[in-house]
C-alpha cells in the first residue's frame, strides 16, 4: 500500500493543467482547465488496499475521500485511515480530507448513497449487489466500477502459441478479478486445435461452449444462454465459435459488460476493424486482459474501472477524478 502511495505521489499533478484554448475574433482568451471533484464518496467490498489507493488518488487530485469499506475489512481500514490522516496533519493538510464511515450496515450504505450537497461523485467498487443497491438508492451522481466479463477473441490468422499463453494469463492469473478473461470467442478455423491446447495448458478451468464448441472438445460442457454473459469471477469461462471476425464482433456486442476485450491476431486489418468497432472501456491487441489495470497503464493506482461513457470511463486514476471548467480572460468586451 505504501508503495502504491509513492507511486501516485510522483504522478504529474493534473489539477490547474489546461487542456484546451483558443482566442476568440473579439479577443477572448478561452481556456478549459482541469479543477478537483470535491468529496468523493467510495463504497467498495474489496481488500484493504482499496482503502489506501482511493484516499491516495482523491487527495493528490485536491478531493477529499469519503470511504465506506466492507465488514470484514473494518478493522484494517480503520487503522489504514488513522494512518493516512496522521500523515495528511504532519503536511499541513486537514485530515478530513480523509475520513471513513464505520458502521457498515446496509441501512447506512443506502444513506451514504443519498449524501446530496455532502458528496460530489459516488463510485462504487463491487459485485453485483452493490451494482443494484446503487441503482436502486444513490441520489448522488455516480460512476459506476461495473462488471467485467472480458473477452478474449482469437483471430484465424493468429500465433497459436501467443493466443493460448494469452488465454492462460488472461483466466488463471487472478480468476477472481474483474479484467480476467471471462469468455474465449474462436474463429472456426483454429477453434479445435486451441481447444486442445487450452485442455493440456489448463485443465482446471471448466469451459462451458456453445453447440459448436462442444463438437470440437469431448472437455467442454454444454453453456446456456445466460452463461455467456455471466462474470464467473472463478476458474470458469464460457466459449462460442464463429465464422469470421463479423461474428466475433456481433457475439461481443451482445454479451459484454463493457469492461475489456481482446483480439489476438497477425493481420493489422483484423486488429484495427476489432478496434473500431468493439465498444467496450478498453480494447485489447495481443495481450491480456489482465493489463486493463491503472498501475499497469501507468495511473500509479486506480479508484475503479467505470463501464459508462459518461465523464470517465476505463481506469479511474487522477484525471479521471478532477473536471474541467472554463476560464475566460477579456479586457472589457461586452456582448452585442
Amino acid at each position: 500500500m505504501a508503495d502504491g502511495l509513492d507511486a501516485v505521489a510522483l504522478l504529474r499533478d493534473p489539477v490547474g493543467e489546461v487542456v484546451g484554448g483558443s482566442i476568440r475574433p473579439n479577443g477572448l482568451a478561452i481556456t478549459r482547465v482541469r479543477s478537483p471533484l470535491g468529496v468523493i464518496g467510495v463504497i467498495y467490498e474489496n481488500r484493504p488496499n482499496v482503502t489506501s489507493d482511493a484516499a491516495g488518488l482523491c487527495v493528490a487530485a485536491g478531493n477529499a475521500a469519503f470511504l465506506r469499506g466492507s465488514a470484514s475489512a473494518l478493522r484494517s481500514n480503520v487503522e489504514v485511515v488513522g494512518a493516512l490522516r496522521v500523515g495528511l496533519e504532519e503536511v499541513g493538510l486537514p485530515p478530513d480530507a480523509v475520513a471513513l464511515v464505520e458502521d457498515t450496515s446496509h441501512e447506512i450504505a443506502a444513506k451514504f448513497m443519498q449524501l446530496d450537497g455532502i458528496i460530489d461523485m459516488l463510485i462504487p467498487r463491487g459485485g453485483p449487489s452493490l451494482i443494484a443497491s446503487m441503482r436502486a438508492n444513490a441520489t448522488v451522481p455516480y460512476v459506476l466500477d461495473g462488471d467485467g466479463n472480458c473477452h478474449v477473441y482469437v483471430d484465424a490468422s493468429a500465433d497459436l502459441d501467443m493466443a493460448v499463453a494469452i488465454i492462460k494469463n488472461a483466466k488463471t492469473q487472478r480468476p477472481g478479478v474483474c479484467n480476467a478473461m471471462e469468455s474465449l470467442v474462436l474463429h472456426v478455423d483454429v477453434a479445435q486445435e486451441v481447444l486442445a491446447r487450452l485442455s493440456d495448458q489448463m485443465p482446471e478451468v471448466r469451459l462451458l461452449g456453445d453447440a459448436r464448441a462442444c463438437a470440437l472438445s469431448s472437455s467442454l460442457e454444454p453453456a446456456s444462454e445466460e452463461d455467456f454473459s455471466t462474470e464467473f469471477l472463478d476458474l470458469i469461462a464460457s466459449v462460442c465459435v464463429v465464422d469470421d471476425l463479423a461474428g466475433a464482433v456481433d457475439h461481443i456486442q451482445r454479451h459484454s459488460s463493457g469492461h475489456s476485450e481482446a483480439i489476438i491476431t497477425t493481420r493489422l486489418e483484423a486488429a484495427d476493424r476489432f478496434v473500431a468497432e468493439i465498444d467496450s472501456a478498453a480494447v485489447v491487441v495481443n495481450a491480456s486482459t489482465r493489463f486493463v489495470d491503472g498501475a499497469e497503464l501507468g495511473l500509479g493506482a486506480e479508484v475503479g474501472i467505470s463501464t459508462q461513457k459518461i465523464h470517465a470511463r476505463g481506469p479511474m486514476g487522477l484525471e479521471a477524478l478532477t473536471s474541467t471548467r472554463w476560464v475566460i480572460r477579456g479586457e472589457g468586451q461586452v456582448r452585442t
